[in-house]
């Protein structure tokens, strides 16, 4: 059964409230500009862009959508958050891209509506962020055409994640506010493979991410105890 209330208002709220900060370099959201070059490297690494039609569910402020947007046909961005749409679309005018849009919109909606229209699709430090992540899941897989990529990046709940992602960089480092995770929602890779199987979508490659908060150098490993980035790939039929 598709859930279109999949939503936790909470979490809307949050990143509403830094809505206006997405595109500074400096802010809350320092780390995804940081850790950008190597986001789409690794997604042009397993499916090269060009040419393809492009969905980024969970987007925010746009940073990766219009990343991806510099090399793909046409990307379109989706997210609950009104106020982060804004700033999106805001900044999209201002970059002179043509072919990003912006949709507020859940994916399990759009999924009705769009169903086997793109040839990527991206879900990227979202997953934890929803009650129901398997509803997520199911939904991407419906919007990408068979033989699609589906990539998703979220983190483990390990207690090394619970150590790093909450306690290291919400309150010692300061990287991330105060908040912004729940450890509770947090995805154990065999959970997140079980929901991919459940709705045709094979795993072709996981990947760990590193950092160093000196250096503020971002890396991927096989370390997925922490962060862990997945690429899938839909059955052709």
């Amino acid at each position: 059964m598709t859930n279109l209330n999949n939503v936790d208002p909470s979490e809307l709220s949050k990143f509403s409230d830094l809505a206006h900060r997405w595109w500074d370099t400096q802010s809350e959201f320092r780390p995804l500009h940081e850790m950008n070059p190597l986001r789409l490297a690794w997604i042009e690494g397993c499916s090269p862009l060009a040419g393809q039609k492009v969905l980024d569910v969970g987007c925010g402020g746009g940073i990766l959508s219009e990343a991806m947007a510099a090399r793909a046909l046409s990307v379109k961005g989706i997210d609950l958050a009104s106020k982060s749409l804004k700033v999106a679309q805001l900044h999209a005018l201002e970059s002179g891209l043509l072919n990003v849009q912006y949709q507020e919109v859940s994916v399990e909606a759009l999924a009705q509506s769009e169903a086997g229209q793109y040839d990527v699709v991206t879900c990227m430090e979202m997953l934890e962020h929803v009650p129901d992540y398997a509803s997520v899941v199911k939904a991407c897989s419906q919007l990408v055409k068979p033989g699609g990529f589906v990539y998703f990046s979220t983190l483990n709940r390990s207690p090394k994640s619970y150590l790093f992602a909450i306690l290291g960089a919400e309150y010692i480092l300061n990287i991330l506010p105060k908040g912004t995770h729940e450890y509770a929602k947090f995805i154990k890779p065999s959970e997140l493979a079980r929901a991919q199987r459940d709705n045709g979508l094979q795993e072709i490659d996981i990947k760990g991410m590193g950092y160093n908060p000196i250096t503020r150098r971002y890396w991927l490993n096989k370390d997925v105890s922490v962060n862990y980035w997945v690429a899938t790939q839909r059955s052709p039929n």
